[in-house]
C-alpha cells in the first residue's frame, strides 16, 4: 500500500515516514500543498495524510476542491485542532478520519491501514492473462486454479503488469508502484522479483522482458 504524507514539519514528517515504512507501507512525502499536488499527479496512492494546517494553505480546503472533481481517495488529516466543528468540517469535505495531535504511532498506523483496506474492498476486481487470476480484493494470485504463494512486492509487481495486460511496464514504474520513490530504478530488486515470479508461474511463459523498456505480461 502506498501513502502520501503531506507535512511541513521536518521532525514529525520524517518520524512518519519512518513508522509507516517499518509497518510496510511504501511512503512519499510533501513539505507542502504544492508539492503534494504535484506528487498526486504524477503517482497512484491507496491513501493521503495531510497536515491540516499548512504555510501554503489549509489541506481542508485543497481536499474539498479535487472532491469536487471527483477525486476519491481516502484522506486522513491531521490537527492540533481538536473541537467537533473542526473534526467535523474535516468528515464534511470527504476526510476519511481525523487525528488529532499529538497521537500515538500505532494509531495513525491503524487508521491508515484501515483507510487503504476500505478504498481497495470497493475496487474490487479479478485481473486475467491467460490462465493466470489476480484477485485484488483478496490479494490472491492462481494459475490454472492453483493458489501461488507470493510475496507483497511479487503481488505488487504482478498486479502492475497484469493492470497493463499486453502492453509494456517500464522498470521505473514497476519500482515505483512495487516500492516507492526512494528506490532507485538502477538497482537489481526488480530482475530478483521478476526471476522469483516466472519460476512461479512456470510454463508457459507469461513475464516477457521488452528490451530497452521493461516488462510485458501476455501469452505467447
Amino acid at each position: 500500500m502506498r501513502v502520501l504524507v503531506t507535512e511541513d514539519d521536518e521532525n514529525l514528517r520524517v518520524a512518519l515516514e519512518f513508522a509507516l515504512r517499518g509497518d510496510g507501507f511504501a511512503v512519499d512525502t510533501a513539505a507542502d500543498l504544492p508539492g503534494a499536488d504535484e506528487a498526486l499527479t504524477v503517482n497512484a496512492y491507496d491513501c493521503a495524510v495531510f497536515d491540516r494546517m499548512l504555510p501554503s494553505g489549509d489541506a481542508l480546503a485543497y481536499v474539498r476542491h479535487r472532491r469536487s472533481a471527483g477525486w476519491p481517495m481516502p484522506v486522513l488529516f491531521l490537527t492540533a485542532r481538536d473541537s467537533v466543528a473542526d473534526r467535523i468540517d474535516g468528515l464534511r469535505v470527504g476526510g476519511g478520519d481525523y487525528l488529532v495531535k499529538p497521537f500515538a504511532m500505532p494509531e495513525l498506523i491503524a487508521r491508515v491501514r484501515s483507510l487503504c483496506r476500505r478504498d481497495m474492498a470497493g475496487q474490487a476486481v479479478v485481473l486475467r492473462c491467460a490462465d493466470v487470476e489476480l484477485d485484488t480484493g483478496r490479494h490472491q494470485i492462481s494459475r490454472a486454479g492453483v493458489l501461488l504463494t507470493v510475496t507483497r512486492k511479487e503481488y505488487l509487481v504482478m498486479e502492475r503488469l497484469m493492470a497493463a495486460t499486453g502492453r509494456p511496464v517500464s522498470r521505473r514504474e514497476l519500482i515505483r508502484y512495487a516500492w516507492d520513490e526512494m528506490a532507485d530504478p538502477a538497482s537489481n530488486v526488480l530482475d530478483v522479483v521478476i526471476a522469483r515470479l516466472r519460476r512461479k508461474l512456470k510454463d508457459p511463459p507469461l513475464i516477457h522482458t521488452v528490451r530497452g523498456s521493461g516488462y510485458r505480461m501476455a501469452p505467447l
